[in-house]
């Protein structure tokens, strides 16, 4: 399995795309507000001949959903996200043109993910592990063989997701980051919602709020 991200927005989410040998090709988080952005994304997935097939959002705060309806809308394909963000999900129209963004257009998701339920697309399946605090329906995609998790706003590289947005708990972030992350193997390459990707072993050994 292939990772490929872009960063976008004024936020600087990141938004990812994981593909295989089969090109299939999921998208997560895509951020993507303005028609340049947009556009790139598209651009990529054309030239690199891959084939969307499915939309997911690790979480459904504001500059992760941007790009959801544009996906939709061009690759016809489901979205899914845990039931327990669709209240953080639906809240965005409220609350984005205060924030500079008039033009978003909300998506509805197709269906829902259940943790522990496998996800499935060409060679590749992800599992679903749910770790709430920064959103109270996040969810993490882990895939094995890789050693990869594309992990939201949960865990970045000496640091963690913000807890002070409806929602947030940092009681429940912090026990969601030692059930569902430092389980995982030293090796394991974290891809975060925003900055640089980190390790799960440096993360264990450095992070401050891990101590």
């Amino acid at each position: 399995m292939t990772v490929s991200g872009f960063t976008f927005n004024a936020f600087s989410e990141n938004t990812y795309l994981l593909h295989d040998a089969t090109g299939q090709c999921v998208i997560i988080d895509p951020g993507c507000y303005e028609r340049a952005e947009q556009e790139a994304l598209r651009s990529f997935i054309e030239k690199q001949g891959l084939q969307v097939v499915l939309l997911l959002n690790t979480h459904c705060h504001i500059d992760h959903v941007f790009g959801n309806q544009f996906v939709v809308d061009t690759y016809k394909v489901p979205f899914l996200i845990h039931e327990a963000d669709l209240a953080t999900l639906r809240s965005v129209p409220a609350y984005a043109p205060s924030y500079g963004f008039a033009r978003y257009t909300p998506a509805e998701p197709t269906g829902f993910l259940t943790p522990g339920e496998p996800l499935r697309f060409g060679e590749t399946e992800l599992e679903v592990r749910f770790a709430p605090g920064h959103a109270p329906g996040h969810v993490i995609f882990y895939h094995a063989p890789s050693s990869t998790v594309i992990g939201g706003d949960v865990l970045f590289q000496s640091s963690i997701g913000r807890t002070d947005l409806p929602g947030g708990d940092h009681a429940t972030l912090i026990a969601s980051i030692k059930s569902q992350l430092l389980t995982l193997p030293d090796e394991t390459v974290v891809y975060p919602g925003h900055g640089p990707a980190t390790t799960i072993g440096q993360e264990r050994r450095t992070n401050p709020f891990l101590k």
